[in-house]
Parts: structure tokens; C-alpha cells; sequence
């Protein structure tokens, strides 16, 4: 049947186009009207069909785009005008409109756009059906757009770009774009807004192109709308700004910025369009964050600083979402942060230096270890003074700073990298911008080895080391720490003061792992003496019951073999800081045979070698007999220093009641003034270890004192330490501190020279940058070297031969000479 009517039109002769087209129009009008269901389409597409395939394709495709200029013309453009309310003209002039009012006139524009929009695309679906063939076979080969395009351009051009009458050259389009952002000004400052009717215009001009080819980015709304609102947002969101900086208020404005990006995310979402997300975000980012941002953060009363300093995680989090959209590298955020903690870290650091530059007088009757028990055991060590308490609270302060920081950049920061190196940074200047700081880390391990770690659980020993380390991996002079550490270190293992050589060998296991080797080698060695120490020990008692002596009394001697190479013998004794020979001290003829007994068994097994008695290191037990002690038991058994041991075998033949002075102890003895003082000290003063009495009564000891044995003395424990009062600070005072500051840098000038040596040893010859960054390299792991001592080096080795200049004036070099 379809092909016998095909055939029919085949077959007919020409066509009469004026009456097909009047009654194809009249068709088209009665669509446009909507009374379309009396149509037959099949018999309007036969018609159409017709005229194509008759070539009449041309005047029909300019009829039906005649048709609809004069439809939308006359019909739709006229509607939408007597529609228009004269307050938005009104408005467009000046005049002022409340909200209710312009929401109001502008939903009625926006009303009259939608349905006139509506029906002419569903009218255009039902003409291209009818007109399809047209389409396919004229527009195709003459390459003219499609009719519903057509359609569309003209719905653009006599719709929404023709100049309103009398008011030229204004348009419905001016009008449209202008009601949308007052309706998107109106939802940004809190009023409720018709969203679905304003999402209907905007997908209008979404399906709106500048030309007919239909380019994405020719969309109407792309060229001509979005411009306009992003100019307007860039606006509002610059005065927005302005506002919120005058209020001074940093969290609030994160938090009114956050909101402002979520809000303009929902309303391209629901009520523009997607394509303006990104860009909509840009200019929050730009005109609100971006230009804003440096000042928020830099505020006094509540920019970074007050939220560092009162915790406000929350803030900061926000603050760094911020920084993050307008700076992948949050330099401004980074640089108020930083800022903070140096001036926390030098606010620790003052406080420490205050303290430690505090004058203290002697504490004479504070005494290490003066109560003891009947077990035997030390009483409980207490920070020796204000200065050691100091310095125990500058480490702690600044791992408490740590501590806060690492949460901030955890919970606020998302553990950005960039922001972890700034704080890197900014501890590592300010702990090495104070001159203790080796000496405070170096004391903090002393005194948690000593008493810290006391019933802590592996867990919290590991814990506790490792945030020890992690300062240690701030300190760039690390050989100056080494030096403290090894003092440290050497008077807990002499004087066996380790609560646990377990965690003691963590410790130096960890710093190998920070530090590497070399800077553990000689620490390393001072646990092998130890340990060797124990093996002679041991050794040498075998050899004397093995020699059979039979004196009941000889006094046992437990000896520690120190390589004088390895151990800061300097430092164990500061009372010879003077660089003057170290005194003899002059032993009781009984421990003098013990000694020479002891040298004679060593040297046969080390025979080269040499050994220097250290008796300021040493402690003794001695049996005294006390008449008038309470109770059957007379005698006590006494700990003491070595030097207390001299003295008090002093007073053994002396007649009771006389005294010796204090210049004839220090002739019999040979004891260093300062250490002979320490200990009487702690002999004659201290009210709970008075084992002699002085004359004239006085807390301190002076030179023209007399000391008597004290047969009065009582006291209800069997064993009793007597400690030796504390030398003054454990902490250095400005002397030993430029003491131990010479003795680093000739070590420094010394291992500067050997890389030097090492380096041109194996390059043979290098221009003289080349050599000075070689060397630093090498040595920045330990500490900074100056770069004038490094050329002093250099020179002082020419000059003994080890290197000769080569090459000119302007490019020196050296090689190595054999």
C-alpha cells in the first residue's frame, strides 16, 4: 500500500507549490496554536516529501523559516512584551525595588521566557517529523542547518536579541541575564528564590548557539550570560572580602569562604549550569580567597598565630583548605607557622638561658646520695640544680612543642610535605640558634638513663629515645652533642648509675641509625672497655687466691681499664681544665700494694702499655667502728668516693681526739684543691653522713679548718652512701663552655684536615670549589664547617707538602702530593 502511494507521487506530473505550502502552513499554524490533533502528519509529510523530490526544497525551507520569524515576530515576541513588567524596566532605569518586588517581576519574565521556550521546542520536534525528508536530503546536500537549528536562531535573534520598542538598545536578553543575577544576589544574601525556574532559562540558553554549526563553546549561555555573571560574582565576592577583612574575624572568614565555594557548587548544580562550576570556583578562590587570604593569616588577635597558640585545629584545617586552593605550596601559611614556632622555640630558649645565667649558691648540704638504706641501695638521684633543672625543661618544652606541631600537621595539615619540611626548618634554627642545646639533649638522656626510664615499659623506654632522637636530628653540631653525651655517659657507667644497660645500648643502637658509625665508633668502645673491664676484673681476683695470700683484710679491687683514646678523660675531671698536669693522688701504702699488684698482673699481660689511676671516678666500701652507735652493732658499713676512702684512712692511726688540718690532709694526699673539698664537704657538713667534725662550724669548708673523726656519729641504717656533693653545675658555666668549645674546634680543625687529605687522595686534583663543596659535603652529617677554617686548612697543608697550587690565579686548583 506505502508503495503504491510512493508510486503515486513518483508518477504525478509538477507540483503546485503555493497551494502545498498554504496548506502546509496552515498545518504548521494550527501546531503552533496547538491544535494538532485533527492533523494527519503522515499526509503533511507526504506533502512535504512532494516538494523536495520535486525540487522544491529551497523556497520550502525559506517558507517554513519565513513562517516562524513571523510567528515569533508577531505572536511569541508580542506575548512575552505585553507581559513584561514595567517595574524591571523601571528597575533597569534606577528605580528602587524591594525583594518581594524584583523577585516578583523578574519570576514573571522568567516564567513568560520558560513556556515561550517550551512550546516552541516541542512545536519545532513536531515540524522537523514533518519536514524530516527536507532535512535529510536538502539541508544535507546544500549544507544548510537543519530547520529546528534554523528554528533555534531565529528564537535567538527575534526572541531575545531584538531591541525592545522604545527602549532600544535594550533587549529581552539584557533583561533576562539581568533578572538572573539579581535572583542569584538574592539567594547569595539569603532569600528564598524560584531555583527551577531560573535552572529552566539557563538550560534555554544552553540550547542556544551563537551559529548554527552548534559549537560547545559557542553557546549562548557560554558567550553571553556566564561573562556577565562571572563579572558580577567577581564583584560581590571582592566586596564580600573587603567586608570580611574589615571585621578582623579569621575563622569566620575560612569558614564564610568554604561556604561560599559549597554554595556556589550547589547553585551551578541546581540552578545555572555545571559549565560553571570551575569557573564560578576561580573567582571565590581569586577575589575572596586569594586577595584576602595573606591578611587573615597574618591577624594579630585571630589570624594562625592565635589559632596555633589556642589549639584551634579546626580553623587551621580550615585555613589550610583555603591555601591549598589558591597556593599549592601554602608559602603565606607556611611562613606564619614557621614564624610561630621559631618564636615559641626562642621564647624556650630564653627561658632556659635566663635560668641557667641565674647565680646559684653552693647547696652544701645537698649531697648525691646522701640517704641510704639498709639494702644498700642509692637513694633517689634529684636534679642536681636550677640550672639542670632548666635544662631538663628546655628538652621537654621543646619535644612538647614538637609534640604540637606534629599534631597540627596531622589532624590540620594532611601531613602535607611541603609544610612538614618548613617545620623542619624552623626547629632545627631555633634549637641550633641556642648554644646548649647539644648539652640540654645530651643531659635529658642523662637523667632519664639514670632515674627517667624507671618503670616505664619497653614501649615508653623506645618512645621516650626516640623523640630524644628526633632532636638530635635537628642539632647540626652533631660532634659538639658527641662530646657531652660521652661525658654524660662515662660518669653513668663508671659510677653505675644506668637504671638499664639495655635501653643504654638502644639508645646508641638508634643514634647509628640517625647518625651512621663513625659518630658511634668511640661511644661503642666505652661499653667494650666495660665489658672487658669485668672479664680482668674477674681475672685478677682467680690470681690472687691462686697466689694464696693470706691476709684476711686485704681490701678487693674491682677495676675499670679505660682507653684513654676513647674516653673524654678531660671532661671526667674538670677540675684540670686548666691544661696543667693532672695531680697524683697519693694512696694509703695498704691500696698502694693493691695497686702496684694489680699494675705488675696487667702490664705482664699488656706489656707497652701504661696506666694513670683515676681517683676522682672511683668509690670505695669501707667497715668503720663507731663507739657510741646505738644498739649491740657498733660498726657501718660506709660507700664512699675513692678520695673520701683517702681521707678517712687518714684519721685510722690518729689518737682520738686530735685533728688534722686541712692543709695536712692535702699534703698526705695530693687531693686537688676542688675535689678535696667536695668531699670533706660531704664528710663534715652534710647533717646525715657527719662521719668527721670541723672547726669552726660552717657550711662551707676553707683552708685553715681542722677535722676531727666523729665518735658520735649514729645512724639507724647498716650501710650508708656517702655522697659527694655536686661540684657546682652540672650544667657548664661560661669557662668550661669555652673550654669545650676550644677543644671541639681543634678536633674540628683536625677532621677538617683529614677530609681534606682523604678527599685529594682520591681525586688527585681538584680546583678549589670543587675540593671546598667535596669537604662539606662530608662533614655537614657531624657539623657546619666554616668555610675561612677550611681554607686555613688548606693552606697549613700546602705548607707541610701534602698539597701544591696548580693552575692560575683566577682558577686555583691543588693535587695531592705522595
Amino acid at each position: 500500500m506505502r508503495r503504491s502511494n510512493l508510486q503515486n507521487i513518483l508518477d504525478s506530473g509538477e507540483v503546485d507549490f503555493e497551494k502545498d505550502w498554504k496548506s502546509l502552513s496552515s498545518s504548521l499554524r494550527e501546531i503552533h496554536t496547538k491544535n494538532a490533533s485533527t492533523l494527519s502528519f503522515e499526509q503533511l509529510y507526504r506533502n512535504a516529501y512532494k516538494l523536495v523530490l520535486k525540487k522544491k526544497g529551497e523556497p520550502l525551507y525559506n517558507k517554513v523559516k519565513e513562517f516562524e520569524q513571523d510567528w515569533l515576530t508577531q505572536e511569541v515576541r508580542s506575548r512575552i512584551l505585553d507581559e513584561l513588567p514595567s517595574s524591571l524596566l523601571a528597575a533597569h532605569n534606577g528605580a528602587q525595588l524591594s525583594a518581594n518586588e524584583r523577585r516578583d517581576a523578574g519570576e514573571k519574565l522568567l516564567r513568560s521566557l520558560k513556556l515561550a521556550w517550551e512550546d516552541h521546542n516541542l512545536c519545532m520536534n513536531m515540524t522537523t517529523d514533518v519536514l524530516m525528508y527536507m532535512d535529510r536530503v536538502y539541508c544535507s546536500d546544500n549544507r544548510k542547518p537543519s530547520i529546528f537549528t534554523a528554528s533555534m536562531g531565529q528564537f535567538r535573534d527575534f526572541v531575545l536579541r531584538t531591541p525592545i520598542p522604545d527602549r532600544e538598545p535594550l533587549t529581552i536578553a539584557t533583561l533576562l541575564y539581568q533578572v538572573i543575577l539579581d535572583q542569584i544576589q538574592m539567594d547569595r544574601e539569603g532569600d528564598i528564590i524560584n531555583t527551577a525556574l531560573l535552572r529552566s532559562c539557563a538550560y534555554m540558553l544552553e540550547g542556544l548557539y551563537e551559529t548554527d554549526d552548534e559549537q560547545e563553546q559557542f553557546k549562548l549561555y557560554i558567550t553571553s550570560f556566564e561573562p556577565e555573571f562571572i563579572a558580577a560574582s567577581e564583584e560581590y565576592y571582592r566586596s564580600e572580602g573587603e567586608s570580611l577583612v574589615a571585621k578582623g574575624d579569621a575563622s569566620n572568614f575560612c569558614k564564610h569562604a568554604r561556604q561560599a565555594a559549597i554554595n556556589e557548587e550547589d547553585r551551578c548544580r541546581s540552578t545555572l549550569s555545571t559549565l560553571t562550576a570551575p569557573k564560578i570556583k576561580q573567582v571565590v578562590e581569586n577575589e575572596l580567597v586569594k586577595r584576602n587570604l595573606p591578611e587573615m593569616i597574618a591577624l594579630e588577635s585571630t589570624g594562625v598565630r592565635y589559632m596555633l597558640d589556642n589549639d584551634r585545629i579546626s580553623d587551621l584545617e580550615m585555613i589550610y583548605e583555603l591555601s591549598s586552593w589558591v597556593d599549592p605550596k601554602k608559602e603565606e601559611l607556611k611562613k606564619a607557622v614557621q614564624k610561630r614556632i621559631v618564636g615559641q622555640g626562642n621564647e624556650i630558649n630564653s627561658t632556659a638561658k635566663e635560668a641557667s645565667d641565674t647565680p646559684v649558691g653552693k647547696p652544701p648540704t645537698k649531697v648525691d646520695g646522701e640517704k641510704g638504706d639498709e639494702a644498700g641501695k642509692p637513694a633517689p638521684e634529684k636534679p642536681i640544680n636550677q640550672q639542670t633543672v632548666a635544662a631538663i625543661k628546655w628538652v621537654d618544652d621543646v619535644l612538647q612543642l614538637k609534640d604540637k606541631y606534629d599534631q597540627v600537621l596531622e589532624k590540620a595539615f594532611q601531613a602535607d610535605q611541603g609544610l612538614q619540611t618548613g617545620f623542619t626548618r624552623s626547629f632545627s634554627d631555633f634549637i641550633n640558634g641556642f648554644e646548649r642545646s647539644s648539652e640540654y639533649l645530651s643531659l635529658f638522656f642523662d637523667e632519664n638513663m639514670k632515674k627517667g626510664i624507671k618503670g616505664k615499659t619497653e614501649t615508653e623506654v623506645d618512645s621516650l629515645l626516640d623523640k630524644g632522637i628526633t632532636l638530635l636530628r635537628y642539632i647540626s653540631d652533631k660532634d659538639m652533642f658527641e662530646r657531652y653525651y660521652k661525658k654524660h655517659l662515662s660518669r653513668r657507667l663508671l659510677m653505675k648509675r644506668s637504671v638499664s644497660m639495655d635501653a643504654e645500648r638502644q639508645m646508641i643502637s638508634k643514634m647509628k641509625m640517625e647518625v651512621g658509625n663513625t659518630f658511634t665508633q668511640r661511644i661503642e668502645s666505652m661499653f667494650r672497655d666495660m665489658s672487658v673491664s669485668a672479664d680482668l676484673t674477674a681475672a685478677y681476683k682467680k690470681h690472687v687466691r691462686n697466689l694464696g695470700d693470706a691476709d684476711s683484710q686485704r681490701a678487693e679491687l674491682d677495676v675499670n681499664v679505660l682507653t684513654a683514646t676513647m674516653w673524654p678523660l678531660d671532661a671526667m675531671a674538670p677540675s684540670h681544665r686548666d691544661g696543667g698536669a693532672r695531680a697524683t693522688c697519693i694512696f694509703p701504702a695498704e691500696i698502694d700494694r693493691i695497686k702496684q699488684s694489680f699494675e705488675k698482673f696487667y702490664l705482664d699481660k699488656h706489656s707497652g702499655r701504661q696506666l694513670t689511676w683515676q681517683g676522682n671516678m672511683g668509690t670505695a666500701d669501707l667497715r668503720a667502728y663507731f663507739a657510741e652507735m646505738k644498739g649491740s652493732k657498733k660498726a657501718r658499713e660506709l660507700n664512699v668516693s675513692t678520695y673520701s676512702m683517702v681521707i678517712l684512712l687518714l684519721f685510722n692511726d690518729l689518737p682520738s681526739g686530735n685533728f688534722l688540718s686541712y692543709e695536712e690532709i692535702k699534703a698526705r694526699t695530693n687531693i686537688p684543691d676542688n675535689e678535696l673539698m667536695r668531699n670533706l664537704q660531704s664528710l663534715a657538713v652534710a647533717p646525715k653522713t657527719r662521719i668527721l667534725t670541723k672547726e669552726p662550724k660552717s657550711k662551707d669548708v676553707k683552708k685553715d679548718d681542722k677535722f676531727y673523726f666523729n665518735e658520735n656519729f649514729t645512724s639507724q641504717f647498716q650501710r650508708i652512701k656517702v655522697g659527694v656533693v655536686a661540684s657546682g653545675n652540672k650544667v657548664e658555666d661560661r669557662d668550661e663552655r669555652e673550654e669545650t668549645e676550644k677543644k671541639v674546634d681543634l678536633e674540628r680543625g683536625q677532621t677538617i684536615e683529614a677530609a681534606i687529605v682523604r678527599t685529594m687522595k682520591q681525586r688527585k686534583e681538584l680546583k678549589h670549589q670543587q675540593l671546598i663543596t667535596e669537604v662539606i659535603q662530608q662533614l655537614t652529617a657531624r657539623f657546619s664547617p666554616d668555610v675561612n677554617l677550611l681554607k686555613k686548612k688548606i693552606e697549613s697543608l700546602i705548607e707541610r707538602e701534602y698539597l701544591e697550587r696548580v693552575g692560575s690565579i683566577d682558577k686555583p686548583a691543588y693535587r695531592y702530593m705522595a
